[in-house]
């Protein structure tokens, strides 16, 4: 229910307003909780905007460093490894997922988890923690809809809101919500770290043109893995991670269908729009080079796009390559034949950019 969490009342209503109620049975009780934290989510935001309001209506963004990349590429790993770096901020999993309201709740929160079992994300099995770096497509989903993120809740139109992984096909007024809704969300972070901010969504690797729009200046790293092993690990997502979201079922076979339409567009995107980024403002990360050598690479990162102090990051990020040397990454069965043809065909594009195999 991640994308559902941060909703105020409003906006769920207008959500299943949008979806005609098309609530499957079996997710009726999912549903009634949900209008529940809604219902208290509003009256937080209330609290939030009266203590809050305001305050960070004015405040200067500096230009962000993006992280790209499809799921399962390693851009958690990477904006793990990258946000040791504490003149950077990012928002946190607790912000992104309470977007209206964590001024006033992330304190009390982090100490309430802080108290409990470690948490690890079903699909992989990573460790995470209110604190820990979060995406903020999910504080854009829950704001304002404007996202693909809601196809997670009603898979059953997920081309309809796919429109917005690139932002191209949709009117003029919904690209202006999404972009103020994006810079609110960047303001309010911003205002309580008064950094320069580190993000990481997938969705926004088909955005460049928007977010240069917006940033001229802003930094890009984008990390690619082995186009077959991101499919494998996409479709465990789908199988044991966002099923929790769902308020209905998606059709048959909708699921592989859409993973790999999503590929294609998110990449059709990415290659077309990638030379508009400025000399010097770009990065590249193979997934299985970070995997060897991770300080290697987060050096070349610090090289490749000028930035400075990374001396000093060292020795944190040393310490962080070292907490995480026992962990175990999840298997996943053989493709099958025929997937492995169709991807080779469909994504051919990118295993002849970053040299797979097919």
């Amino acid at each position: 229910m991640d994308t559902l969490l941060g909703m105020t009342a409003g906006t769920w209503w207008k959500m299943l307003r949008e979806n005609r109620f098309a609530i499957s049975p079996r997710y009726i009780p999912r549903a009634v909780t949900a209008t529940f934290i809604t219902l208290m989510n509003s009256l937080r935001r209330n609290v939030d905007h009266a203590v809050n309001g305001g305050r960070f209506d004015d405040v200067e963004l500096q230009p962000p460093l993006f992280i790209l990349g499809h799921w399962r590429s390693g851009t958690t790993l990477l904006h793990n490894l990258l946000s040791v770096d504490e003149r950077w901020a990012y928002p946190t999993i607790h912000q992104v997922l309470n977007p209206r309201t964590f001024l006033t709740t992330e304190d009390v929160a982090i100490r309430y988890f802080a108290q409990r079992p470690t948490n690890t994300r079903a699909m992989d099995n990573m460790t995470i923690t209110p604190g820990s770096p979060g995406e903020d497509e999910f504080a854009l989903s829950a704001i304002s809809l404007r996202s693909p993120l809601i196809a997670w809740n009603f898979p059953r139109r997920d081309e309809w809101y796919d429109r917005y992984l690139t932002l191209q096909d949709i009117p003029p007024e919904e690209l202006q919500e999404w972009k103020d809704t994006f810079l609110w969300f960047l303001r309010k972070v911003t205002y309580k770290y008064q950094r320069p901010l580190m993000l990481k969504s997938p969705t926004h690797t088909a955005r460049v043109r928007v977010l240069l729009d917006l940033f001229p200046e802003a930094r890009f790293v984008h990390i690619h893995r082995n186009p077959y092993r991101v499919f494998q690990s996409t479709k465990n997502l789908y199988e044991r991670g966002i099923p929790r979201g769902y308020l209905q079922e998606p059709p048959d076979g909708s699921v592989e269908e859409g993973i790999i339409r999503r590929y294609r567009v998110m990449y059709d995107a990415f290659f077309r729009d990638r030379e508009l980024i400025p000399q010097g403002h770009y990065h590249e990360v193979c997934f299985e080079e970070l995997e060897q050598d991770m300080i290697g690479q987060v050096a070349g990162i610090y090289e490749g796009l000028g930035l400075d102090g990374f001396s000093q990051v060292r020795p944190k990020l040393e310490a962080y390559v070292a907490s995480i040397a026992d962990y175990q990454k999840t298997s996943h069965k053989s493709l099958p034949e025929a997937i492995r043809q169709r991807l080779s065909q469909e994504w051919r594009p990118c295993f002849e950019e970053w040299g797979y195999p097919t």
